[in-house]
């Protein structure tokens, strides 16, 4: 699990834990012998990162977490779940967020999981009254956000460039396919109105690829316009990565749609992808602002 192992979990130890915790939990992962994951989804956040009602009080040397994270990638395997409570400020306020990793089988801790449309996998993770040691604090107290923005961020980039590519085998495929389907005696290929469509896909896969070079340069060189490149890319995902999701359905017809193919399953993961953080209309209110 790449994206929630790597990227998110990965991302926020690299960030935010000291030498002793890197060596407890990021070197596993790096070596593949830990399963983690970042709870950051509420049921009320609606894509905002920073909108969290779990609490984490003190108590004694440690903390107590209540609260509810909503689809946790990868959250029925995590061995380790890194957590974002509020200890301090109102629901949406960026200060006051503290990061905590949490072993999975802490008690308190209770875990729903289900498989999700594009045949991964998820989980609700309830908290009741978890106590965490105050070793599990990554970075300092109340001031996480950076580290989890900053994370997610990486982590759009991430799923942007795993769309960008599934675009381009949608695309390869369809004209591949319609090379070989016949209709009234000929390739439906050569068909002008379908050669349009494919080339329409073509355009669609040149320009989302040369707006996510751009995203990743401009994230590389952390300047002012990140959050405007990584938008832009979301953005372009949401909107011409789901329209040749949908041609490629077209143009394969009602085989496009079922299991024998890899265009059903590869559209289901890029249209998953399209919803997870932030789809293309929050990311155009993003842009926007």
């Amino acid at each position: 699990p790449y994206l929630a192992n790597i990227v998110l979990a990965g991302g926020v130890l690299a960030r935010a834990a000291n030498d002793a915790q890197k060596e407890r939990w990021l070197h596993p992962i790096i070596a593949g012998e830990l399963h983690a994951t970042v709870a950051f989804n509420e049921p009320q956040s609606r894509y905002d990162i920073a909108s969290i009602t779990t609490t984490a009080t003190r108590d004694g040397d440690a903390w107590l977490l209540n609260g509810r994270k909503g689809v946790v990638l990868n959250g029925d395997s995590a061995d380790l779940v890194i957590v974002p409570a509020r200890t301090a400020g109102g629901t949406t306020d960026s200060d006051g967020i503290t990061l905590f990793a949490i072993p999975a089988d802490a008690a308190g801790v209770t875990c729903s999981a289900y498989a999700t449309v594009d045949g991964l996998r998820a989980a609700e993770i309830e908290l009741q009254e978890v106590r965490v040691p105050a070793d599990h604090v990554l970075g300092a107290a109340g001031e996480g956000y950076a580290t989890l923005d900053a994370t997610i961020d990486d982590a759009t980039l991430a799923v942007c460039a795993e769309a960008v590519g599934i675009m381009h085998v949608l695309k390869d495929k369809t004209v591949e396919y319609a090379k070989q389907r016949q209709q009234f005696g000929v390739p439906i290929g050569t068909f002008q109105a379908l050669q349009h469509r494919m080339v329409d896909m073509q355009m669609a896969c040149e320009k989302a690829q040369s707006v996510l070079i751009w995203a990743v340069m401009t994230r590389a060189e952390g300047n002012g316009d990140v959050k405007r490149a990584v938008s832009s890319i979301k953005y372009l995902v949401g909107t011409a990565g789901q329209k040749t999701g949908e041609e490629a359905v077209q143009i394969h017809g009602g085989m496009g749609v079922t299991w024998e193919l890899d265009v059903a399953h590869l559209f289901k993961r890029l249209t998953v992808i399209n919803h997870i953080f932030g789809n293309a209309d929050w990311h155009l209110d993003r842009l926007a602002t």
